[in-house]
């Protein structure tokens, strides 16, 4: 167990400690708030609820009546008042278990039912300094360094002149990456959480999958890509403050109205804007170093062979063995992998430019106050690299997370090669030919890619994207380039024969 105290000088600074927790807390966690009668527990209770509930004017009646307050929040909270409690065995009717597994729990007065409670808790003990109180923080090594991270934006935000500032939680995705919404009284700003990635096990070359695949292990990348994208008139999020170190930026908010409508479909005006910024984009020519501060250097990598390959393995290593219920063979993967170096080879002699890795719709804003193409937004590109112009395309005209018909592909590749014609120099067979093996890759990536979520980390729903992802890579696969890989898909029973179809 960990601990260390804070002085929190007045009520609002006891406020604004209950807003850091409510964005460090997580299910399974249980709290004993300890202290004497006013020392604090409740406004810290007070505040935690609202802050979590995004809503100040959230009733929080006292439990010390009922024992326990349910609240149906962005995670469920139970806020238990243990001072009328007879006996520790009265957990048990009060549904503490089934609570504690569901959400978090607040416990006041935790000392009339300590044998009951999990040994393994966060303890928070209140106790009267001054005109404030100082409050002393306890808990397990995971939990702890949660709170301690959270403390830490907290200072990060008084240092970039923002000390009072309202936190809230944004979003979280599939990444290790999170986002908080900031208000002090201006326009709302995004504070993005990216510590440094923890290195996974050695795959090859005595490297771990983010350094095989150039996955962004800082905020470095981020930052550098976005004054690149800012340089070329594109609507990047502007960075207020930074601490690369910490992996905490403080960045514009670009808004939260996406390119799909009310329903979740796409927006046919919105996605063709998307595909003719990507032809602004690629008729640039491309930068490779990036100064981001003194002595501080981002050299935008190569989707190269092994980036390129090591997501391919994503089918075979994950997606392949949940759909047969049995791992690919060595000739299976032999085969597999020359097929991918041959295609490899080809693009070998695509035309290179950013590519920005996952421009599709949950990356990418619509901005209707603005004009032209700053009415698109871009955000989520630190894991940017130098490789196929088809990649981008591929990635918004067969968006991983939308099913995208037929008829709008089209005209969002008649839109792209549109663009890329008033620029000159633009192969368009060669490109198609790309576009196609860039599809391919991408939807062999994304089929192991769900099935990781679901079967690695516990994350089930993305399988709903399985039957789109397979459709698109159909389609990918239609081009003569790719019939070996068809015809390897077809083998393996990845894809239903075409003499079955």
């Amino acid at each position: 167990m960990k601990s260390l105290e804070r002085l929190l000088k007045d009520e609002a600074a006891t406020i604004e400690f209950g807003e850091d927790l409510a964005l460090a807390l997580k299910k399974g966690d249980c709290v004993g708030l300890s202290g004497d009668l006013g020392a604090g527990k409740s406004t810290f209770a007070r505040a935690f609820l609202r802050a979590m509930a995004d809503d100040e004017g959230l009733e929080v009646p006292s439990p010390t009546f009922t024992l326990v307050q349910s609240y149906e929040l962005r995670i469920p909270v139970a806020h238990f008042d243990l001072y009328r409690l007879a006996d520790a065995s009265e957990l048990d009717e009060l549904g503490f278990d089934e609570a504690l597994s569901e959400g978090i729990c607040l416990v006041e007065w935790p000392e009339k039912a300590e044998e009951a409670l999990p040994a393994e808790r966060i303890t928070l003990s209140f106790t009267h300094e001054g005109e404030g109180r100082r409050v002393r923080i306890t808990g397990p090594d995971a939990a702890f360094e949660r709170i301690a991270r959270s403390l830490a934006i907290r200072a990060f935000l008084s240092d970039a002149g923002y000390p009072h500032a309202s936190r809230r939680h944004l979003s979280g995705d599939a990444s290790v990456r999170a986002y908080e919404s900031i208000h002090d009284g201006e326009p709302a700003k995004i504070l993005m959480d990216a510590a440094r990635h923890k290195p996974g096990p050695i795959l090859q070359d005595g490297k771990y999958y983010q350094q095989l695949a150039h996955i962004a292990e800082d905020v470095i990348p981020f930052v550098a890509i976005s004054e690149l994208l800012r340089q070329r008139g594109l609507a990047a999020p502007a960075i207020f403050a930074r601490d690369l170190d910490k992996g905490l930026l403080l960045i514009e908010d670009l808004g939260s109205e996406g390119i799909l409508d009310a329903e979740g479909r796409p927006v046919a005006e919105r996605y063709l804007e998307a595909a003719r910024l990507l032809g602004r984009l690629h008729a640039a020519l491309p930068e490779r170093d990036i100064a981001v501060a003194d002595e501080i250097v981002h050299h935008i990598p190569d989707f190269d062979r092994t980036a390129i390959k090591i997501e391919t393995s994503l089918l075979i290593d994950w997606y392949l063995p949940w759909k047969r219920g049995l791992p690919a063979s060595d000739t299976e993967r032999s085969d597999y992998f020359a097929i991918w170096d041959e295609l490899i080879d080809i693009l070998g002699l695509a035309e290179k430019n950013l590519l920005l890795r996952d421009f599709h719709s949950p990356n990418i804003l619509w901005r209707p106050d603005r004009l032209g193409l700053d009415r698109i937004g871009i955000i989520d590109f630190q894991d940017a690299m130098i490789g196929p112009t088809a990649y981008d395309v591929a990635a918004l005209v067969q968006d991983a997370r939308v099913t995208i018909d037929g008829a709008l592909a089209d005209r969002l590749l008649g839109a792209y090669r549109t663009e890329r014609r008033l620029h000159g120099g633009f192969d368009e067979t060669a490109f198609l030919r790309d576009w196609h093996i860039m599809a391919a890759q991408r939807n062999c990536k994304l089929a192991g890619i769900w099935v990781r979520l679901k079967e690695r980390d516990g994350k089930p729903g993305y399988m709903q994207h399985m039957p789109r992802t397979f459709a698109y890579l159909q389609h990918a696969l239609t081009h003569e380039v790719l019939t070996p890989l068809r015809e390897w898909c077809i083998k393996a029973g990845i894809l239903a024969s075409e003499s079955a179809n």
